[in-house]
């Protein structure tokens, strides 16, 4: 099976550009925990305020790399029956009537080919960071083992979390049918 890194699609010329999701009180939501995998609790709608108004998309991130989806992106996932786990939680987006979500992707595969990767550097003992020795640091061109990731549809690679990945079956079903996403297989 292949597999593709999802991207913001930041070619598009004309695209609105989202600023960081408020929580009610008006606070800033954390961005780092949305790439964590772990199970998250937002009570209310969050609002994104737009950073640059233009033309709305149906898959795009936060300036600090939250995905924030269209329903029909949350509805294309429904109709795939993935078995991964995601959570949604509704959001506004300033001036935008239509239903948007920040996305939580759950699943974190250990699957990165540190050897077919462009470049990967780890943490070591000179990092002055003990406790993440071995972890990794820094990379690019990013490239998985396809092994690895068994049955999974969506996930974020461990070490490389700020990544979402998807099986070749989810790009076909959302690249034709969504504005925003951009795909380069890993």
């Amino acid at each position: 099976m292949r597999y593709f890194e999802l991207f913001d699609d930041m070619r598009i010329l004309d695209r609105w550009e989202l600023d960081s999701p408020l929580d009610e009180e008006g606070q800033e939501i954390w961005h780092g925990q949305f790439s964590r995998g772990v199970p998250l609790e937002i009570r209310t709608p969050a609002s994104i305020p737009l950073d640059s108004p233009g033309r709305a998309l149906d898959y795009t991130t936060t300036a600090l790399g939250i995905p924030v989806v269209h329903a029909r992106v949350k509805e294309a996932f429904e109709r795939l029956r993935l078995q991964d786990p995601l959570q949604f939680f509704p959001t506004t987006i300033e001036g935008q009537p239509d239903s948007y979500f920040l996305l939580n992707v759950l699943r974190v595969v250990r699957c990165i080919d540190d050897a077919k990767c462009e470049a990967v550097f780890h943490y070591t003992e000179e990092d002055e960071e003990p406790e993440r020795v071995g972890e990794y640091r820094n990379g690019r061109g990013l490239r998985i083992d396809p092994r690895q990731v068994g049955t999974c549809q969506i996930f974020r690679p461990w070490g490389w979390q700020l990544a979402v990945i998807v099986s070749e079956r989810v790009k076909e079903a959302l690249e034709s049918s969504i504005t925003g996403a951009r795909f380069r297989e890993v």
